[in-house]
This record gives C-alpha cells, structure tokens and sequence, in this order.
C-alpha cells in the first residue's frame, strides 16, 4: 500500500492535468466557434439590417428560399438562407421566435397545421389569424402544390386504382408515407376516415426515399406533392380525390410582420413574387435539382429569370465538394468539442455528488436516463421557441445527451472502489479532500474516461440531426443527398463522420494513457 501510494497521488494529479488539458483544448474551440457563429453586430446607422430567409426540408422549398434570398441580395441586403428546418412546427417556431424573417408555405398547411383544423379558411382569415401572432401572410405565388397519392401505371392497372376511394376495396395495399402525411389532420388520419380505409400495411418513410421504394416495388401507393419532377420521371399516376378531401395548396410567403417597417425594400421584393409562378414553371425548377443535379440556387436564378424576367449577376465560383467537406467537419467538430466539454465539467462532479445518498444518487442517475431518452427531434422542436434555431439549440442538445455515460461511469466507477482501500486511506487522516483527489478519483478514472469516451462517440453521430434547425455540421450533406437521392452527397457526410468517430475513439485511447494511473490501465495498453 505504501509503495503504490505515491503512484495512485501522481495518478490524481493526471486526472487533473488531463482534463484540464481537455477544457482548455476545448475552451479555445469554443472561442473559434463563438467568432464564427456570432452574428456580426451591425452599427445603429447601418439602414440595410440582416435578413435570414428560412426552407423545409425539400427541393421546392430550397428553390424557393434561394429565390427570395437572390432578391434581397440584389435589393443590397446581407441574406442567410437557413435551409432543411425539418417539418412544418420547427420552421415556424423558427419564424415566430424572430430567427428567421420569411419561408415558403402552403395555405393548406396553415390552416390545418399551424392554424389546426381552420379548414378551408380564406386568405383574409388566415392573415387576421397570424397577425396576432406577429406573422403576415403574403399573395400567393401563382402555384397549387397540393398533396396526393400515387401508384405505377402497373399497381393502375392490377387494382383498377382511378380514385382514392378504390383503395377501401385493398386493404392489402402497401403505403409508404411521410411521417408528416402520417400526422397531420389533412393528410392520412383525416383521409382514413373521409374514405373509410382500413388499410392493414402503412409506413413511415422519408419523402424522397418514398420515390426509391414505389419505383422498386417495396410499397404500392406513396403520398406526392403535385409539384414533384419525380411524378413525370417514374411514370407515376395519382388518385383523384374524389371527395374533395384535399385542400388547396397554394404557396405564399409567411414574414415576420414588422418586416415592412424594418425592410421596405425587402418587403417590396417579396411581393414582387406574388402571381409569377405557375404550376409548369415550379415543376421545370424542381426537375432541375432533383433530376439535372443542378444547384437549387441556380436552378433558383433561372426561375427569377423566367417569372420576373430578373437575370442573376455574376457570382464567385462555388466551393468545391472538397472544400464544403472540409468546412461541415470543422463545423461538426466544434459542435461536439464545445457540447462533451460542457458536459465533462457538469457530469463528473454530478457524479461524484451522486455517491452521497442514495436517494441522490437515485434522483441524478434517473433524471440523466430522462434526459437520454427524449427523441431528438422533439428535444429540438422544444428548445427553438425559447433559444431560437441554429447553433444554440444544438448545443444544448448535444450536452444533455452527452451526460449519461460520464455521470453513470464517474458513480460506478467512485463507487466501487474497493472499501479495505477507502478505510486505509481514512486511516491514514487523509481529509475528505485528499481522498477524494488522490484515491477516489484516480482509482475511479478508467470508468470515467470509459464513460467521456461514449458522450464523444455517440455525440459525432447525433451531431448530425443539427442540420435540422440550420446549425450546420455533417448533417448538411447527409440531408440533402436523402432529399436528391444522391448517394455522393450522403457519402460527404457519412464518411467523414464515421472518420471523426474513429479519430475520437483514439484519440481518448491515448489520453487514458496520460489520466490513468499506469497500474490501472488495461493489460493491453503500454506501461
């Protein structure tokens, strides 16, 4: 015991250092992140404020944003297009939270979804509604894009499917939907009982990837949007709507009503839109990203240039795929540097409060599990009315997932300790202190790097649902290449994720070298 005594000290010592070392790499991370994320203060002079213009997660959207982005740009503004912010419920609470001043929608989605079950309501009343809210509405563009389902000329034909009301006579039929379709009141609850269907095989599947199972036969009826290039491209046939259950779907803008006051001039380009665009024009510009693989900015150009007549002016040459990777990894790494710090600095000392009592330690290790078990997703949707979209959200995220694994290892590890050891230190007349930093920790410290090793691990891959509410990472391109089918896209994100993944995997390996006292490291690792 006195001979290992001086080994396990230096080992407390190390702990410190080590996770020291950690915060402050970190630390400086962070201060690269907040230079980059930080919004650039504008003087109280400046009269062209910064505007963000906000998309779904789906090529019509994205060509939409990019449209009313160029406009701005071209009335001298400094615009962000913040695009993919997931469903209906987060780019609104995006927009209602003031991050971002205008998106694309559809007057069928604002009443049954945002407005919830305002069927049928008119444009005055939709306006008079949001208003209250501090949201305007504007004209609509000139195109309905309205929900439908689909089936191959083939299913057409061995079903005898003309109407949405054949499909009450299949309930063997396969549906592939989108989760959205799935729970909106005007989409496939609403539909089910308008026509009765008691249909036994329904799914939830990503738009876009909807368009990859009917084409290989894996469902039979999908739910479109009539806009799509995809219906024209595979031969698709869609249903009538024989009882009128649809909605119109007519795309307008939503803007943050002080908009006029803070941008004329913004505003003035938002209505040059209204009643430009009709259903031919929309569709060539999203069969130019979803089929010509051309950007959804230029495709965006050539759609100004044909509704409003407005040639784009000469632009910088784009980023190289190589470049845009490089940038989403830095990106991606700062998300997770700055999260796994923030929880390495509260989870450990909750753990280390945890082996007070039990009943404490009950109470932290169960609102950790809570913490853990909340779906993404919603986690996000929750955090962006009161931290808006972006960055911060993110982060926050990302640390409440990150602190399981450290505050459960740092409890198991300080707590199983062996007692003939934490009784020699006692009497030895060690204070509380000194036993917790020379004997307790470092015995505990295999199980607690084990555990920040897990957060860092896991967090690479979560990190990636940040590009949900526009904070960028590895996501970006995982997102995009699902909506294009593009597995090249899915690749720039995916690979250099599970890269980083391994890359943090031994990079903590090789930190348990320098935290961990040499006599408790794996027989496996260099003495």
């Amino acid at each position: 015991m006195t001979r290992r005594s001086p080994r396990i000290a230096r080992g407390g010592f190390r702990l410190v250092l080590g996770v020291t070392a950690s915060a402050c790499a970190a630390t400086m991370l962070g201060l690269v992140a907040i230079a980059t994320f930080a919004t650039p203060l504008r003087a109280a002079a400046d009269e062209m404020p910064r505007l963000a213009v906000a998309s779904k997660s789906f090529p019509e959207s994205w060509v939409l944003g990019d449209a009313l982005a160029a406009l701005w740009r071209r009335a001298g503004f400094d615009v962000e297009h913040r695009r993919n912010l997931g469903g209906t419920e987060i780019v609104f609470q995006a927009l209602q939270s003031g991050a971002v001043d205008a998106y694309p929608e559809y007057t069928g989605t604002i009443s049954e979804v945002i407005l919830q079950g305002a069927k049928g309501a008119t444009l005055p009343v939709m306006r008079e509604a949001l208003a209250a809210q501090g949201i305007g509405v504007s004209e609509p563009l000139g195109f309905n894009d309205g929900y439908a389902l689909a089936v191959t000329e083939a299913t057409q034909q061995r079903y005898g499917l003309r109407r949405l009301s054949d499909l009450a006579k299949h309930p063997e039929l396969r549906l592939g939907l989108t989760h959205e379709f799935l729970g909106r009141p005007d989409g496939y609850p609403g539909l089910a009982r308008a026509y009765g269907l008691r249909l036994r095989h329904v799914r939830g599947i990503q738009h876009e990837l909807a368009y990859t199972a009917i084409a290989t036969g894996k469902v039979d009826v999908i739910d479109i949007y009539t806009t799509d290039a995809q219906i024209e491209h595979l031969g698709l046939r869609a249903l009538e709507d024989d009882r009128a259950f649809f909605p119109r779907y007519d795309a307008v803008w939503l803007y943050r009503l002080d908009l006029p006051e803070r941008a004329p001039r913004a505003m003035e380009a938002l209505q040059r839109m209204a009643g430009t665009i009709d259903e031919a024009t929309m569709i060539r510009a999203n069969a130019r990203v979803v089929l010509g693989e051309q950007s959804s900015k230029a495709s965006a150009d050539t759609l100004l240039l044909e509704a409003l007549g407005d040639r784009a002016p000469a632009t910088a040459r784009t980023r190289s795929p190589a470049a845009r990777m490089l940038s989403a990894t830095g990106q991606h790494v700062k998300l997770v540097a700055i999260s796994l710090l923030a929880a390495m600095l509260i989870g450990i000392p909750l753990g280390v409060l945890a082996t007070r009592t039990r009943s404490l330690a009950a109470a932290t290790l169960a609102g950790a599990g809570v913490l853990q078990t909340i779906p993404s997703l919603a986690l996000l949707a929750f955090l962006i009315p009161v931290l808006g979209i972006g960055v911060g959200p993110a982060l926050v995220a990302l640390f409440l997932y990150s602190l399981l694994p450290i505050v459960r290892n740092t409890y198991v590890g300080m707590t199983t300790i062996p007692p003939a050891l934490s009784e020699a230190s006692a009497a030895l007349g060690l204070s509380e202190r000194a036993q917790l930093w020379r004997i307790r920790l470092p015995m505990a410290s295999p199980a607690i790097m084990a555990g920040i090793k897990t957060s860092a691990v896991i967090n690479v891959g979560t990190a990636t649902l940040a590009a949900l509410i526009g904070a960028g990472g590895l996501g970006d391109p995982i997102l995009a290449g699902i909506q294009l089918r593009r597995t090249d896209l899915i690749l720039q994100g995916a690979v250099p994720a599970a890269l980083l993944a391994l890359v943090v995997q031994w990079l903590f390996d090789a930190a348990d070298r320098v935290v961990i006292p040499r006599g408790l490291r794996l027989p496996t690792e260099p003495k």
